[in-house]
């Protein structure tokens, strides 16, 4: 759409933050079978909400009764979280998840299997809370989320730099549309993390971080080390549409490479483009009430199987294996040398283009989308 033009990133053309649409084209056939898509999605819908209600007896009710007995509390942990979260994706539709471990190095075979443990970490891009449901079944993980200062100029710097003008201004086709000047927002400071459950990360998903508030805030390596399950962390500190990857905050606060102590377990996570009859798996846009309720029912409107693309470094070749060489992936310092060698992997992992746009940049985005709804 060309009044988010200047949400297009200049050096690789990709605009990170728009729902990625279908072909518009009509199928005749998707349009018969639309009165029987709008009934499976209801009653998907309602089997989740339902799966929603037994994950918070289990876990935010039994679980909180039980924490004097810890044995116990991790049994309705696992009952509420992992195995209802396979029941989830199943009934959206994720009847199998294939997972790939890729190999950084041709010819070199590698027999690490993906195994973290309390205290590890699971870096991963962001695009859905389609993931964060499989690292739930996958894995039981403890969740954080950053807590940021909210970009100081970012409504002056919209107001200023992004402009609409429509009409042809040179004749010559739609790429000169629009003239747009605006430019990326710098990276702001990640003032620390809350550990969420479960259910507020799903709520999140779209969102961009949280301003600080009375709650106290811990540190990633603090969390990481009274963890008693691996810690999962999405650098980008928001979602994209799954088309780059955004740039990574700096969210390790200098962690050395190689790491010492924990191991670091790297994923990149791919959704397939939309289709008549499949609507974007990907979430960029939050909701603003019930989020992400109406993305759940449009994905819940889909007939066939949903697919979802997840490949994992093996931990032979993640920044924690001391025999890592940073010189071979991130040539020159960087003031998160952690964040910039994840990044980098992620990308080579997803065959994906990283883009100068970040959270801060996703900010202006959302604020100028809602104005132009």
């Amino acid at each position: 759409m060309e009044k988010f033009s200047s949400f297009r990133d200049p050096g690789t053309g990709i605009q990170p933050f728009l729902v990625p649409v279908p072909p518009q084209e009509r199928d005749l056939f998707v349009t018969i079978l639309t009165p029987i898509r709008a009934v499976v999605a209801i009653i998907r819908t309602a089997v989740i909400i339902v799966l929603i209600s037994i994950h918070f007896v289990l876990v935010h009710v039994l679980g909180f009764i039980c924490r004097p007995v810890p044995p116990l509390q991790n049994v309705f942990s696992w009952l509420g979280t992992a195995l209802l979260a396979r029941l989830a994706l199943y009934v959206i539709g994720f009847w199998s998840v294939p997972t790939e471990l890729m190999v950084r190095k041709r010819g070199k075979i590698s027999e690490n299997k993906w195994n973290p443990r309390a205290g590890d970490l699971i870096v991963s891009n962001w695009s859905s809370w389609i993931e964060v449901l499989w690292l739930a079944y996958r894995y039981n993980p403890l969740f954080v989320l950053p807590v940021a200062n909210a970009p100081a100029s970012s409504s002056a710097r919209d107001a200023s730099s992004i402009s609409y003008t429509p009409g042809r201004k040179t004749g010559t086709g739609s790429a000169a549309i629009s003239s747009f000047d605006r430019v990326l927002s710098p990276p702001e400071v990640i003032r620390g993390f809350r550990q969420v459950s479960l259910l507020e990360i799903i709520s999140s998903t779209g969102n961009t971080p949280s301003a600080p508030s009375s709650v106290p805030l811990r540190s990633l390596d603090d969390i990481r080390r009274s963890a008693r399950s691996p810690v999962v962390v999405f650098p980008e500190c928001t979602t994209s549409n799954g088309r780059g990857l955004l740039r990574f905050a700096d969210v390790f606060n200098g962690a050395s490479v190689p790491t010492k102590g924990y191991n670091i377990f790297l994923m990149c996570v791919r959704y397939d483009p939309p289709t008549p009859s499949q609507p974007s798996l990907s979430h960029s846009v939050p909701g603003t009430t019930l989020n992400p309720l109406r993305h759940l029912f449009q994905i819940c409107t889909s007939l066939s199987s949903q697919s979802i693309s997840i490949r994992q470094l093996p931990l032979s070749e993640s920044p924690s294996s001391q025999l890592f060489i940073v010189n071979e992936v991130v040539p020159e310092p960087r003031s998160d040398m952690l964040a910039e060698v994840c990044a980098v992997l992620i990308a080579r992992m997803g065959k994906m283009k990283r883009v100068g746009f970040g959270w801060e940049d996703k900010c202006a985005f959302l604020d100028f989308y809602r104005k132009r709804r």
